[in-house]
């Protein structure tokens, strides 16, 4: 069996390229301490990757919204999205390395976006950093029923590139992203930031592992279609 040659690499945004999970939870956290309430970290953790349909409805229900402040999802989401872009329009955090990873990426595959976020923030962030001129195509977490961990989000960008699941990997910092990818049938690079660690269980489902943007590499692209190819070998019956 050749070895499979990775056509595409598609990025997660929120925690991968902007170092945005910390501002994500400092926003609800602070929703949280003006209205008597607590936002843990398990609660940043489970909506990490959703889309605005998912997190607005985990936080009504974790929080009681209906019951103690009479709002609903969609008035959640207004608020936090608000909240959001104020935050954006002051400083982006990139994540470092970030930027130029991707446009290394592109000098020799196609790159796409798969963010969770809502649409409106998350094309914010393309202008601003100017990769609304480097990716060849965008899924949104609105432009799809179901978010993360459900595989729609990349199964969508994949089709408007042209490239089979099997020929593309994600770079991933949270455990619903890797699900997510794991569940597309793509190559995995896990790239948690320090402040969200990923379990042994969800690293073992990466083919490979990355601390920084600054190591997102062509060759490691290549490798993995490589043991990718290896892996699907040794399944065959021969």
């Amino acid at each position: 069996m050749p070895a499979i040659e990775m056509e595409a690499v598609v990025f997660d945004m929120d925690g991968v390229l902007i170092d945005s999970e910390v501002i994500w939870r400092q926003v609800r956290t602070e929703f949280c301490a003006e209205n008597g309430m607590c936002w843990s970290a398990a609660d940043q953790e489970s909506t990490m990757g959703c889309n605005t349909a998912m997190w607005s409805r985990i936080m009504v229900q974790r929080l009681q919204l209906r019951a103690r402040l009479g709002m609903d999802e969609a008035a959640i989401a207004r608020e936090i999205k608000a909240r959001l872009l104020s935050k954006y329009q002051a400083r982006l955090p990139e994540r470092e390395g970030a930027i130029a990873a991707v446009q290394r990426v592109a000098t020799r595959y196609k790159v796409a976006l798969a963010s969770g976020s809502p649409n409106d923030i998350a094309a914010h962030v393309m202008r601003v950093t100017g990769l609304d001129r480097v990716f060849l195509a965008a899924t949104y977490g609105d432009d799809v029923a179901q978010g993360k961990p459900a595989p729609d989000i990349y199964l969508d960008v994949l089709r408007k590139i042209g490239v089979a699941p099997q020929h593309a990997l994600g770079v991933e910092d949270s455990g619903n992203g890797i699900r997510s990818l794991h569940a597309a049938g793509m190559g995995i690079i896990a790239a948690p930031g320090p402040e969200f660690a990923l379990t042994d269980e969800l690293l073992a489902l990466a083919d490979g592992c990355i601390g920084s943007m600054t190591e997102l590499s062509l060759d490691m692209v290549r490798d993995i279609g490589h043991r990718r190819a290896g892996r699907l070998r040794s399944r065959t019956p021969g």
